[in-house]
């Protein structure tokens, strides 16, 4: 079943497709122009920096298209798309710091639009790991989906050392309303043995 979005936020959801849009393009110049100069330069070890930088840009690129909004609401490939997602945000921003990405997950079709709001958390869950679980050393970011029934489960954990009462920003705050718009709810845990972070929701079902 295919059927086209209908929201009482299209403004909105234009606006934010016609912004991923602009940063996908910006994001192709960027990475037009270390390419340029990585053709003009013939010492090797400037050169294999540039390509370094370039393949990073393609990553952070591939991150955006993976959280754009999708236009038709039909069932897709959950583990293929968390796959593709976890692996991009790993090889942007992870592997250099040392930190590891793990995806666990069984064969799981999904409404594309739920689809679309847990990758959005699970990138921002994996960024709030890496931006204050791990210091100079790195880690391990383990993110495990599960099925039961209507209702698809969610864990990101890591084995990081970050504080045990993290005030909440909007990093945060936005994870909150995401999983509130699943329909589902979010439960998550700090302490000096890493953080973890659940959650539940009921899959659509669009036959």
């Amino acid at each position: 079943m295919t059927t086209l979005i209908h929201s009482d936020f299209k403004g909105e959801r234009l606006l934010l497709a016609e912004l991923t849009h602009r940063i996908n393009n910006e994001f192709a110049a960027a990475s037009g122009l270390v390419s340029l100069a990585a053709a003009r330069i013939s010492a090797p070890d400037a050169k294999e920096l540039l390509v370094d930088v370039k393949n990073r840009l393609a990553n952070f690129a591939r991150v955006q298209q993976a959280l754009q909004v999708p236009a038709l609401r039909i069932s897709v490939d959950a583990t293929d798309y968390l796959q593709k997602l976890c692996v991009a945000i790993s090889e942007s921003k992870l592997s250099e710091r040392g930190i590891t990405l793990q995806l666990t997950a069984p064969p799981l079709q999904l409404d594309s639009e739920q689809c679309w709001r847990l990758g959005l958390i699970v990138s921002e869950l994996i960024s709030n790991s890496a931006r204050h679980a791990f210091a100079a050393k790195g880690g391990h970011i383990q993110v495990e989906i599960s099925a039961r029934g209507p209702f698809v489960s969610c864990v990101v954990a890591d084995d990081g050392s970050g504080p045990q009462k993290v005030a909440p920003g909007n990093g945060l705050r936005i994870v909150e309303a995401l999983a509130r718009e699943l329909p589902g709810h979010i439960e998550q845990r700090f302490g000096s043995d890493g953080s973890v972070s659940g959650i539940v929701f009921t899959a659509i079902n669009l036959s």
